[in-house]
């Protein structure tokens, strides 16, 4: 693949509903252009796009994936990112170095959750981008109907660029509307023969003509004035007012094709050409800090300055290997360049320097600025990091990422495993920055944290098949906490005789809530006359420490509690630390149980957005968890903000029940604020759980 200047790059991120049609528009591109001499589709499993077993068994996009092509002089690099929710991490990578997007939409389906979410997402990072409808080829396709739909949700922005030509019931070709020409395709490659505009059409083509002639003249005051006067614009006065609208989105077009025909294809890479900026165009410039000095950097992508690149993605494959992808935003990038890594405070060695396509690789001598390419076998740089120059030590910005808030404990499937499932489930993090894997010491267990239910399955999934280890998923165990109501006195006494010296502790003490729920226990003693020599009270507090860590009830730690010791006796000989020790923990136990022990379950502060219109079913799933709303706001986009305490046992599977109630619309968060009461129901559960267990 030829090096290409900063001026004839393009990198642009396929977003949309999943199973709208990405992966096979991405593929179709691939095709016109040569990339490929045959295409491949999702049901086979054999598209670039989709090469990890995984994508291949569930066809559909797990991971983001670049396509680079390339098309008359230009080099274009599609980052094709999953539309399933679960796997939004891939996308939000693949967002970081986009520099516009294609929002896919598909013919039959319309506007769908998923569109609007990658809308939102462009919104936020106030990138252009235009929306394509695909399977126009399909007999039930509805254009016009998607058109206004989009108007609708997004506004005066959206501008249909093209409209349908339909001749017995098939798609035949289209209109463009800023030239004002018919286009009739002639062969399954996306090339097109001019042809004229169908009668049919001008009822369609008039308003949009007009909507695109009056965005044309608002873009300029001298062009405003040759609109009032009733002269045409030139086709260069045209052409140059919408460049400047769509990379200042202030108009999102809208084109029409096929994937499966490769229908319009050619029509969208004119539309990179013309309407999406390089890099260096960009109005919205990434920053960085420079870690010597503190000053702000912003990437300007100039190919003269000192290299710099982000790495915005790792792979970490038993069989591909592992790849750093990074976009080079200053400099230029060559094969056998030594670099700094100032996240990690390490230089690294760059052997070769490739370009990937799916999981083909392909060796490149350089990458200039603005373009995106791969380092093989970085030992210390992951995801997030910065690659500069010991003189020129620069950290970008990371991208910021969703949280993931569903989670899921593990055990191994075959004991001795689990170095092996440690191993990998590291590796696996390092590919996806949504997926954690945490140690949950005080429950005693290990737990796998995703976007989604699905996201988890998928990890499991991948374990066995790369790493050829299982692990067996289970609902995890909640952090409760052990209290008690109500004060109680209990002696505590530990006698044992045998051979030689015994045993001989002997306590009196009390035990009554603290009032702080924020430390496990407070320890006083009232010993009047040396009932209890002082230097066994650190013995007797030892006890103590060590009970709360398990409480009698059901095993979980102690707090909020005070314990007093009043009184006891002593044996000159037989009494010792130990003896103490455990006389104050047969104390504890057994004053807990007497003053009206009870478990705290942890409470929840939860923020969920949801559409208006799904608002009331959620409120009523979130009474059914034993919820308390606090608060509803709307908020933009025709949504609201509830806010609720929930107790945590009641969010497990939370994520797949909103999705259900919202069709996949509704996002959420939550902290962990407090602990209170849980009811006598859930009370006794857990303790009949927990005695299971043991």
């Amino acid at each position: 693949m030829n090096v290409y200047k900063t001026s004839d790059i393009r990198n642009v991120v396929f977003l949309g509903h999943g199973g709208a049609g990405k992966t096979t528009l991405a593929e179709a591109l691939a095709f016109a252009t040569g990339a490929i001499s045959r295409m491949g589709n999702v049901t086979d499993g054999n598209t670039i796009s989709d090469f990890d077993k995984e994508e291949i068994s569930r066809q559909f996009s797990i991971s983001a994936a670049v396509v680079p092509v390339e098309w008359e002089g230009l080099k274009i690099n599609i980052l094709d990112a999953p539309g399933y929710f679960d796997f939004v991490g891939q996308a939000e990578d693949a967002m970081s170095v986009a520099d516009a997007a294609v929002i896919v939409v598909n013919a039959k389906a319309g506007v769908e959750v998923g569109t609007i979410k990658a809308w939102e997402i462009c919104e936020r990072r106030d990138i252009p981008r235009f929306f394509f409808v695909t399977n126009m080829d399909d007999p039930n396709a509805k254009y016009m109907e998607i058109v206004q739909e989009l108007k609708d949700k997004f506004g005066k922005k959206i501008a249909p660029f093209h409209l349908p030509i339909i001749e017995d019931e098939k798609l035949t070709g289209y209109v463009n509307v800023v030239k004002m020409g018919g286009r009739q395709f002639t062969d399954d490659q996306g090339n097109y023969t001019e042809r004229d505009i169908p009668d049919s059409i001008q009822d369609d083509l008039e308003p949009c003509r007009d909507a695109l002639m009056e965005a044309v003249a608002e873009s300029d005051e001298d062009l405003m004035e040759k609109y009032f006067a009733g002269e045409e614009f030139t086709p260069e006065e045209i052409s140059t007012a919408l460049r400047e609208n769509v990379i200042d989105c202030e108009i999102v077009p809208v084109m029409l094709g096929s994937g499966v025909t490769c229908q319009g294809v050619n029509s969208m890479l004119q539309a990179f050409e013309k309407y999406f900026p390089s890099a260096d165009k960009c109005k919205v410039l990434k920053k960085a800090t420079n870690v010597d000095t503190g000053e702000e950097v912003v990437a300007d992508f100039d190919s003269s300055k000192d290299v710099s690149a982000y790495v915005f993605k790792t792979i970490m494959d038993p069989f591909v290997g592992k790849y750093s992808l990074v976009k080079v935003r200053t400099g230029v990038l060559k094969a056998g360049d030594t670099v700094f890594n100032a996240n990690k405070d390490v230089e690294e060695k760059l052997n070769k320097l490739y370009v990937m396509r799916g999981k083909d690789v392909i060796e490149v001598p350089e990458l200039q600025s603005g373009d995106i390419g791969a380092i093989g076998k970085l030992d210390s740089t992951r995801t997030g990091d910065t690659l500069s120059t010991r003189k020129w030590p620069i950290e970008y910005h990371p991208t910021t990422m969703s949280k993931p808030y569903t989670y899921m404990a593990y055990t191994a499937a075959k004991k001795g495993d689990e170095d092996k499932i440690a191993q990998g489930l590291t590796k696996l993090a390092i590919e996806d920055l949504t997926f954690k894997f945490v140690v949950d010491d005080e429950n005693h267990q290990t737990l796998l944290y995703g976007i989604g239910d699905q996201q988890i399955e998928v990890m499991a999934s991948k374990l066995k098949d790369r790493y050829k280890v299982e692990i067996n998923l289970e609902k995890p165990r909640i952090a409760f906490r052990e209290t008690i109501r109500s004060k109680s006195q209990v002696q505590g006494k530990h006698k044992k005789q045998s051979g030689g010296h015994g045993q001989y502790g002997d306590v009196i003490m009390e035990f009554e809530p603290s009032g702080d729920l924020s430390t496990a226990y407070e320890f006083e003693e009232r010993v009047v006359g040396g009932a209890v020599p002082k230097n066994y009270f650190p013995a007797v507090e030892k006890g103590i420490q060590e009970c709360v860590k398990a409480g009698p009830m059901a095993g979980y730690p102690v707090v909020g509690i005070k314990c007093t010791l009043i009184d006891g006796s002593y044996h000159p000989v037989d009494s010792s630390e130990m003896a103490f020790k455990t006389a104050a923990t047969l104390a504890f136990k057994k004053g807990f149980m007497e003053a009206n022990p009870v478990l705290l379950e942890p409470i929840a502060e939860l923020k969920v957005t949801t559409p208006d219109d799904s608002s009331g079913d959620v409120m009523g799933d979130l009474n059914k968890r034993r919820g308390r709303v606090s608060n509803m706001t709307p908020i933009d986009g025709g949504k609201q903000l509830i806010e609720a305490e929930v107790p945590v046992l009641e969010l497990y599977g939370y994520s797949t029940s909103l999705r259900s109630i919202t069709g996949g619309a509704g996002e959420f968060e939550y902290v962990v604020s407090k602990y209170e009461q849980a009811p006598g129901d859930v009370q006794a559960a857990q303790i009949e759980a927990n005695k299971k267990e043991d």
